[in-house]
């Protein structure tokens, strides 16, 4: 005896949830998604859907003569839309056929029909497959995936293009201690800690490039703002006079991404209070050696401290009433051997970190071009050029002065919708701890 053929859906039209206030009344529709949420009372069953675009309520009577499987069960749902104030949107669908597409859900490991994702953090990412399903989570992605939206389309009406370079490379980018490495056909490699040298060498191509991509740091943190691989929405371009010029266009790509957030997402961050930032038309600046002197730290101290970072922020909202700040003139010690020196006070560099509500958000700046300057700073590293031959091969052949800067997907991300760990708003996380799922 054959087993019995699973249910199938209809070939009739699907309605969103969103799209049923806009319809009239006694509409007939087919709704599909999930069983968000069952209440059963004594004649009366109420369904909560959930789809894509929101909740629907369902109202299955006694007489219908249906079942309401379990919650997360999937189903298609054909009914008459009603007007009742107390459903989403003030509709109803009533009348119902309730069919199930899959066998009935086990329950979740999560409660996903209360308001609230009320769990911790450890058991939100061991399930995050079911954790992601939770509305206010999904949310946070909407509100990350209409970033990535606005990043391009600020970048593209710029006149850039969009690239994307290998995440197997043969050197360290930044340094050899926080590098993965692999065995690549039986030589040493590494998974890219920045797309940074292949983004300058295009340069050399397209004048102005930019990449969204994954980049790896092997660095032992275990702190709510580090991952070991992370989004990193990375900009270079050609022809610049300092670091001023690239700040320029990063204030640009900012106000894009809010600007994307309220177009795309703007249901996400009306629902749960997200606090999208106001990009003022120039981002205020301060030197790092008066950011020292501000927060009261040595005139020697080699970098910010979070606290530092913090009470940065504290004072860029106060003074001038922005979320923004950035931090330029960092001292050449602490930034890369590309960075291109302060002119006429070698000290300092020509490169920026931008805080975001007292986080470091973005780290860009102006970059060295002129071949002979790269030999000579690779070489005070103590390395041999030779080391990064195919990199300096562009520089020979004539580079642009240019610089960039690069934005995590995740900060950005983290601090626009209030939540206290980047693990939050990063769909798989990978960290110090976690290789799963």
């Amino acid at each position: 005896m054959r087993p019995p053929t699973p249910p199938t859906a209809s070939t009739a039209p699907r309605t969103l949830a969103a799209d049923l206030p806009a319809l009239p009344p006694g509409t007939s529709v087919t709704l599909r998604g999930w069983v968000h949420r069952r209440r059963a009372l004594a004649t009366v069953t109420f369904l909560v859907l959930r789809d894509r675009s929101g909740l629907a309520q369902v109202v299955v009577r006694a007489g219908d003569g249906q079942v309401v499987p379990p919650e997360e069960t999937v189903v298609e749902v054909t009914g008459l839309t009603t007007a009742n104030a107390q459903g989403p949107g003030g509709v109803e669908v009533t009348s119902p056929t309730v069919v199930p597409l899959t066998d009935p859900a086990v329950t979740p490991p999560v409660e996903l029909w209360r308001p609230s994702l009320d769990v911790g953090l450890s058991t939100m990412l061991d399930h995050a497959a079911v954790a992601w399903r939770h509305p206010a989570q999904r949310a946070r992605w909407e509100v990350a995936a209409a970033s990535l939206r606005g990043f391009r389309e600020a970048l593209d009406a710029q006149g850039f293009t969009e690239v994307q370079s290998p995440k197997i490379v043969g050197t360290a980018t930044e340094s050899g201690a926080e590098v993965f490495a692999l065995d690549y056909f039986g030589r040493p490699a590494f998974l890219a800690q920045s797309p940074q040298f292949f983004k300058q060498q295009l340069v050399g191509v397209f004048e102005r490039v930019y990449e969204v991509g994954p980049v790896f740091r092997a660095e032992p943190h275990d702190t709510v703002r580090h991952l070991a691989e992370y989004v990193s929405l990375d900009v270079e371009l050609g022809f610049v006079r300092d670091h001023r010029d690239v700040l320029a266009v990063l204030r640009d790509v900012l106000a894009g991404m809010a600007s994307a957030v309220h177009q795309h997402a703007g249901r996400a961050v009306a629902a749960y209070g997200f606090g999208v930032p106001v990009v003022p038309d120039e981002i205020p600046v301060i030197h790092f050696a008066e950011a020292l002197a501000l927060v009261g730290a040595p005139d020697d101290e080699p970098d910010l401290a979070p606290e530092h970072e913090r009470a940065l922020g504290r004072w860029a909202l106060a003074e001038h009433g922005s979320d923004l700040l950035a931090v330029e003139g960092y001292p050449m010690a602490k930034r890369p051997f590309y960075t291109h020196p302060q002119p006429g006070d070698a000290r300092w560099s020509n490169s920026f970190d931008l805080l975001f509500r007292g986080v470091e958000l973005v780290t860009g700046g102006q970059r060295l071009h002129r071949y002979a300057d790269y030999v000579a700073a690779i070489t005070a590293r103590g390395e041999d050029p030779a080391g990064y031959a195919t990199y300096l091969e562009a520089f020979e052949h004539g580079m642009p002065p240019h610089g960039g800067f690069a934005i995590g997907l995740e900060r950005w991300t983290a601090r626009l919708t209030g939540a206290a760990n980047v693990r939050e708003v990063a769909l798989f996380p990978r960290d110090l701890h976690r290789l799963a799922p």
